[in-house]
């Protein structure tokens, strides 16, 4: 069944290049009404200038598509307030979210600026944060919303050089799973995209054969999925040179220290069955995992 976004209307961040600018095209070749915002500012978030979002936009009217530019500051709560109601005022509604901007100040934490480590976290979970919250409303007044964060390998499985981003996307897994609760009897999913693309941020530092393997273009159906009516909630995808793969936080099964047996050196001693990942569990919720483990404990230990 063809996936259609006709009579949706879809925002994307971040969206003056790279895999913004791939999101937006394609959800207009699909039917949407896009808002393109973009910055306009450089790698590191310096500048900011209004041409990136408009080139897009007029590359989407080009093509027959409806879209309209905007030049907000995801920092700024404010801005995306105002992106927000213009949305809803020029196209009645807003389905569709894509948490795209970002930057990147890359140092060993050693060297790191904390002004830097700041920056690129206000970019990506701030930023990410206030879009989301600057649409809930909305969302959840039309009982109808999809969110899409955009993760990192960086973030979850970790990268040397990149604290500050890396905090910033595991946080962004975070919020995700937090907002899938609170959105779901408003029909709200909220997925995370994990991308690997050649885009402004990295398209200096990779050969032609990568640039081609890891064009924009790649993640972009494994993104429009999570943003479908079809999409599942609280599911993050990652999707680059033509893989796409579901990612997942997992405990073992671990072990039940019996009382007066609690010690580091018992923890020690058991580490090799508690580091198995043979029969690992995927907890659906922070409670569940409360649940298990207060289950387990009542079955080794009676409490007078």
């Amino acid at each position: 069944m063809a996936i259609s976004f006709e009579n949706r209307v879809a925002i994307v961040t971040g969206a003056g290049g790279g895999l913004g600018r791939a999101y937006a095209l394609e959800l207009a070749a699909r039917g949407a009404k896009v808002v393109v915002n973009d910055f306009g500012g450089s790698r590191d978030g310096t500048g900011g200038a209004s041409e990136a979002a408009e080139k897009v936009v007029a590359e989407i009217r080009s093509k027959g598509g409806v879209a309209i530019a905007d030049a907000g500051n995801v920092t700024k709560f404010e801005d995306m307030q105002a992106l927000a109601k213009r949305t809803v005022e020029e196209f009645g509604r807003i389905d569709i979210l894509i948490n795209n901007a970002g930057i990147l100040r890359d140092k060993s934490f050693a060297k790191m600026d904390m002004a830097d480590f700041r920056a690129v976290v206000d970019v990506h979970l701030i930023g990410s944060a206030n879009a989301s919250r600057a649409v809930w409303d909305v969302m959840k007044g039309q009982n109808y919303g999809r969110i899409l964060m955009t993760t990192s390998t960086s973030g979850v499985y970790g990268n040397f050089g990149q604290s500050n981003y890396g905090a910033a996307k595991a946080g962004l897994v975070g919020l995700m799973n937090v907002l899938h609760f609170e959105g779901d009897k408003y029909d709200i999913h909220v997925n995370a995209i994990a991308p690997t693309a050649a885009t402004r941020m990295t398209g200096d530092v990779l050969d032609d054969e990568m640039l081609v393997r890891l064009a924009p273009e790649n993640v972009v159906p494994a993104a429009l999925f999570l943003v479908s009516e079809q999409a599942p909630s609280r599911t993050v995808l990652l999707a680059g040179a033509g893989t796409v793969a579901r990612m997942a936080i997992v405990e073992s099964e671990g072990v039940y220290l019996p009382k007066g047996e609690r010690t580091p050196e018992a923890v020690a001693a058991a580490f090799s069955k508690i580091d198995d990942m043979t029969n690992f569990i995927e907890t659906d919720a922070g409670l569940a995992h409360v649940d298990r483990i207060i289950a387990t404990s009542r079955a080794n230990e009676v409490i007078e």
